[in-house]
């Protein structure tokens, strides 16, 4: 991922976007309005701008939704299938190095950094399935337990016949379905 900051263009560009899909998807957001979350983002940052601009350049379509716990704006990725640009990562640095044919280009964790922006976890990944249905035909990696990838494993999740469900693999593996969503605090 090249070093790519958000000029005056690329924030217009952004938000032009990102008002357009909060007006399409207005269930993701009750009770805000667009100047609320605009101003919001005008406020914040370059860090967070960045981030929120590697999120749409990834494929992720980051919708806002509100956190419960503090009232603050929450950027989660919203697109209908796990990010395109995100996909055939392993699951962290430690997976990628320890892989020693066929390595992927990167790995999920270390690109979520890189982009500025958390990974879900298990639990924020299905609180997002309430707003819609998300991975119905790829899968997410999604933030693993400390316990598990101590293990040489990682978790992800999916949907799939109307329920939400999170399986196991070896950390260094990689499918071309598979990729991860974040999530970013405005």
């Amino acid at each position: 991922m090249g070093k790519i900051t958000v000029n005056d263009l690329l924030l217009s560009e952004l938000l032009a976007k990102l008002a357009s899909r909060f007006a399409a998807n207005r269930l993701h957001h009750q009770g805000i309005s667009w100047a609320e979350v605009e101003a919001s983002i005008l406020q914040s940052d370059t860090q967070i701008q960045n981030a929120l601009h590697w999120m749409e350049h990834t494929g992720g379509e980051p919708d806002v939704v509100i956190d419960a716990n503090t009232g603050k704006f929450i950027f989660v990725d919203c697109a209908a299938q796990s990010p395109t640009e995100r996909r055939s990562l392993c699951y962290d640095k430690a997976a990628l190095e320890a892989r020693k044919k066929n390595k992927p280009v990167g790995s999920a964790l270390e690109l979520a950094v890189q982009m500025g922006a958390q990974m879900l976890t298990e639990a924020q990944y299905r609180e997002l399935q309430t707003l819609g249905e998300f991975d119905t035909k790829t899968s997410s990696w999604v933030d693993t337990p400390k316990d598990i990838r101590a293990q040489g494993g990682a978790i992800f999740c999916d949907r799939r016949y109307g329920k939400v469900f999170t399986y196991h693999n070896g950390a260094d593996s990689y499918y071309a379905v598979r990729g991860f969503r974040t999530r970013l605090l405005v």
